[in-house]
């Protein structure tokens, strides 16, 4: 079983949670973030690292950390770039800000021929900051890709899938109130269905309220397993050679 997105260096005891998958990927989304998740790869042979700059810090998006960036994307065991992407849910960074950093981002994923890892998160009811994301995808046209956390937005799956992009569902796909999410899962070709965490956050049923721990993704495939109509083993199967292929991970 494979976690393609957690935030391992947040986890306590993450040898616990290594222990018990096959992979897991963790996700540095920031050069100090980043070196974190890059000292546990070196310690634990089957965690694996992205190096990238999230859009909540964009605001920190400058000559110097763009060095920095491409110095830790070349380092042993790194297997994407990001998270990047598009978030209006928080004002920390301005919209300016987050595009140019996605689209840098964009185009260091395709120059080192890495998967690029999409984060987008609107504010409640609005539709920007997902319809920005799927035009900078669109305008870029880098085929190897994530969208992490998928959310259900229509046009930025169609964008993704488009592309080429797998699409990773999270803990919130077991929510009750996650319908939408639930829908769109089912319009993703096996071939690029992924499962995630994104531990500490987003603990799925019947963990939610708790610290989420990558092993808990078992609970997000179950859920995934029996929408499909598949036996869990065969979903199990299915989304770990996906996050090998996207992740380039023999």
């Amino acid at each position: 079983m494979i976690d393609t997105h957690c935030h391992l260096d947040a986890v306590p005891d993450p040898r616990s949670s290594a222990a018990q998958l096959e992979i897991l990927v963790a996700i540095g989304f920031n050069p100090q973030r980043a070196r974190a998740c890059l000292a546990l790869t070196t310690q634990m042979s089957n965690v694996y690292a992205t190096v990238g700059l999230h859009p909540c810090d964009a605001a920190a998006f400058s000559t110097a950390v763009r060095a920095d960036l491409e110095q830790l994307a070349t380092q042993p065991k790194v297997v994407g770039i990001g998270e990047s992407g598009v978030d209006y849910y928080w004002d920390s960074s301005t919209k300016q800000k987050q595009l140019e950093s996605l689209d840098w981002q964009l185009d260091l994923a395709r120059r080192l021929d890495q998967p690029i890892v999409i984060h987008c998160r609107d504010k409640d009811g609005a539709k920007d900051a997902f319809a920005d994301c799927a035009a900078a995808l669109g305008n870029a046209g880098w085929h190897r890709g994530i969208l992490h956390c998928f959310a259900g937005d229509a046009k930025l799956l169609e964008v993704g899938l488009a592309l080429g992009f797998h699409v990773s569902f999270a803990g919130n796909l077991t929510y009750k109130n996650a319908q939408m999410i639930r829908d769109s899962a089912l319009q993703v070709p096996l071939e690029r269905l992924l499962v995630e965490t994104d531990a500490p956050y987003l603990a799925p049923v019947p963990q939610r309220g708790k610290p989420n721990r990558p092993e808990y993704v078992a609970y997000t495939l179950e859920v995934l397993a029996n929408l499909r109509g598949l036996p869990l083993e065969t979903m199990e199967r299915i989304t770990s050679q996906n996050a090998r292929a996207v992740y380039g991970i023999t």
